[in-house]
């Protein structure tokens, strides 16, 4: 007589691959988990070679990088240039959108490729000649290039992601606007805008997390006074040798780790991801 098998083991005998995927997945959360705690601990040790732990701690490191490398002023660049690159995008890339989303013009296709090159593109492959034309003008190690290189593959992904969102507003909304009497720009301003709301708080975190990442464009036209934190972390990496020097190295990086999620927290807490699908799904309804 055959042995009957519960419906629940059956799925779990029938489906081993689950089980591989969770287990890949453990295997990268601990390694993840491991390399975060070794800079943790590496950035509070006072010396660690060959033992499991340091031989003591000390906060010592957090101070001494912060002089040596003057994370005061690396850190407000790097806030001011994200702000302003997330600024300028939003502001140009919005109305961008909305053309795009509302108009049919010959070439269209060939825009909409053109602004999708420099999300898709790794970013040193455009990098060099943008560099090149900073240097040229006399813009180089400046935070004026700092701040153009990053608007190149910012305001294409502003574009691309209001796009989507502009063209799921219903265009009767804006048609009968008209027919009160309102004008593009106060249709503009004070019909599309509250809809618009949660795709640009959504856009904006977005390109502010990319732009305080981003290295290869701003490494190649940053310097004194112009270098972001990711930036600083590479020249003080290639700059060091071993030892107390690799320590500093590891206190920067849980610096730039703890000012992105500081950034990602504040971004958070105006935009909050399931009001946003929310307030998308109600914009469709009401449509």
């Amino acid at each position: 007589m055959a042995a009957t098998v519960a419906p629940g083991e059956r799925r779990l005998a029938a489906r081993p691959s689950t089980w591989l995927v969770w287990a890949g997945m453990t295997a990268f959360g601990v390694f993840l988990l491991g390399i975060l705690v070794a800079v943790v601990v590496d950035s509070f040790g006072r010396q660690w070679f060959a033992t499991w732990l340091p031989e003591g701690f000390t906060t010592d490191r957090y101070a001494e990088a912060w002089d040596r490398f003057s994370l005061g002023e690396v850190v407000g660049v790097t806030v001011g240039v994200a702000l302003l690159v997330v600024v300028i995008s939003v502001l140009v890339g919005v109305p961008a959108a909305y053309v795009l989303a509302r108009r049919e013009f010959p070439g269209k296709r060939v825009v909409m490729l053109l602004f999708l090159l420099p999300v898709l593109m790794p970013p040193i492959t455009y990098g060099i000649p943008l560099a090149t034309v900073m240097y040229s003008f006399g813009l180089g190690r400046t935070l004026t290039a700092v701040v153009l290189v990053n608007l190149v593959p910012s305001v294409p992904f502003v574009i691309l992601t209001m796009t989507p969102f502009i063209e799921q507003i219903n265009p009767a909304i804006e048609s009968a606007a008209r027919m009160c009497g309102a004008r593009t720009r106060q249709v503009f301003t004070r019909v599309l805008a509250p809809l618009l709301v949660p795709g640009i708080l959504a856009a904006g975190i977005l390109v502010l997390v990319r732009t305080v990442g981003l290295f290869e464009l701003t490494f190649l036209v940053s310097g004194p006074g112009s270098d972001t934190l990711v930036v600083a972390i590479y020249r003080g990496m290639t700059a060091a040798g071993g030892g107390e020097a690799r320590q500093l190295i590891s206190a920067m990086s849980v610096i730039y780790t703890a000012t992105m999620l500081a950034m990602l927290v504040v971004a958070l807490r105006f935009v909050n991801p399931t009001q946003l699908v929310a307030q998308v799904k109600e914009a469709r309804d009401d449509d």
